[in-house]
């Protein structure tokens, strides 16, 4: 599956000056949205990515994702691997498991994204689950931004990845674009101004 052209043609590779929800500034930004807008495509993604998880053996109760990004993936995934969906959001700024949403005690749980960069939102959601007694067995997304090393990628893990090392994080696809801090960012110095099309901006 090529997914880099998946996201191409769906006009979800951009190129311009982004900032990126990290804070950090980068020259290319993956927009998942335009992607999983269309059903077919989301449920094939999906089902790929369900596919290697099942191929691990994982056993897995339940699909949790932090919204907003992670919601459709998520659901689709869920879906895929017919178990139960639910997900964190941010309240007052901290993720929290609400709407009536219950997690049993050691319900093994996969922490699911769109795309993967430090995994810090994961994480995040992650730590609501464990503090109502589920377990976090995997992480999975549709891309990985190359901080992360997925399963069967030769990617270096970067000191910056989020993720434990002692879970497998799941994705179909690796993009490694550079990152520059907004101090030491190129793009800004060519006097360019950083635009921020992800969830978190508009």
């Amino acid at each position: 599956m090529d997914v880099k052209k998946i996201y191409m043609d769906a006009d979800a590779l951009l190129e311009g000056h982004f900032k990126l929800s990290s804070g950090n500034h980068s020259q290319f930004y993956l927009q998942s949205a335009k992607v999983l807008e269309d059903p077919k495509t989301a449920k094939v993604l999906a089902q790929a990515l369900a596919e290697q998880i099942k191929e691990s053996g994982l056993k897995i109760d339940t699909v949790c994702a932090p919204a907003l990004g992670g919601l459709i993936a998520g659901f689709a995934l869920a879906t895929a691997l017919d178990v139960r969906f639910i997900f964190a959001e941010r309240v007052e700024g901290i993720m929290t498991i609400r709407r009536g949403f219950e997690v049993r005690k050691d319900e093994n749980v996969l922490m699911c994204e769109d795309i993967i960069t430090t995994g810090g939102s994961a994480m995040e959601a992650a730590r609501a689950v464990e503090a109502l007694g589920g377990i976090i067995v995997g992480a999975a997304a549709l891309a990985n931004r190359g901080f992360c090393k997925r399963e069967s990628s030769d990617l270096i893990r970067k000191e910056n990845c989020k993720l434990p090392q002692d879970i497998p994080f799941f994705a179909l696809a690796d993009f490694t674009f550079e990152m520059y801090a907004p101090d030491n960012c190129p793009l800004c110095k060519d006097g360019s101004e950083a635009i921020k099309p992800g969830s978190r901006g508009n």
